[in-house]
């Protein structure tokens, strides 16, 4: 079980089913959200997975759906690490918008360009490229260490943090990026080789 490396998204927010923007944000989970992390951490335990170390963003939605993974695999109290750099994209002036509002507004060719495009951010917000700017240092000096000493990590972040750290587990190109959806509450399970590329890439469904 050494180099294994979980990323999970947040279970559903209430933004999330309000259909809003919420970038950083700090809000809850929904009660299908919630049922999507036990869940997560069901399918984990199913396949036998014990972690040695945690590390989660700094909002809520995030180290709430980790608490209830290791709630059901039976790990609480396991040493987790909260860092802002793993956070949601920074959407800025689209947040705490219906996206269908923000269509109405600056038209959907352009919300669509803001929410899909590599390397265009929206008014006072980041793009993905900007996201993986601050995502992909903190993994390769906090996270990739912990990996290379045989330790099996467990990651809950966001959509967009954890495309941005995807692209470079799995050799993307900015064009496939953008394309890439992720699940909430949904286990990706990757094993590493000893100098740190992707040996094997998993999804957990039940």
């Amino acid at each position: 079980m050494e180099n294994v490396l979980v990323l999970v998204r947040h279970g559903e927010s209430e933004w999330n089913k309000l259909n809003l923007f919420t970038g950083w944000r700090d809000v809850g989970l929904s009660d299908a959200g919630i049922a999507e992390a036990h869940r997560a951490g069901k399918l984990l335990k199913a396949q036998g997975y014990v972690f040695d170390i945690a590390f989660t963003s700094a909002l809520k939605r995030a180290h709430l759906t980790l608490d209830i993974m290791l709630e059901e695999l039976g790990q609480q109290g396991l040493e987790t690490i909260k860092d802002q750099a793993l956070n949601e994209r920074d959407y800025g002036d689209l947040c705490g918008l219906n996206k269908d509002d923000a269509r109405k507004r600056w038209g959907e060719e352009q919300v669509h360009i803001w929410r899909r495009s590599y390397d265009i951010a929206p008014p006072g917000g980041e793009s993905l490229k900007d996201t993986a700017a601050r995502v992909l240092p903190y993994y390769e000096a906090k996270i990739l260490p912990q990996l290379l000493a045989g330790r099996n990590v467990l990651v809950s972040a966001h959509g967009n943090s954890l495309r941005a750290l995807i692209m470079k587990l799995d050799k993307l190109s900015p064009e496939e990026i953008v394309k890439l959806n992720l699940g909430t509450g949904e286990p990706y399970v990757y094993r590493l080789n000893a100098d740190g590329s992707t040996a094997s890439k998993t999804t957990l469904t039940s």
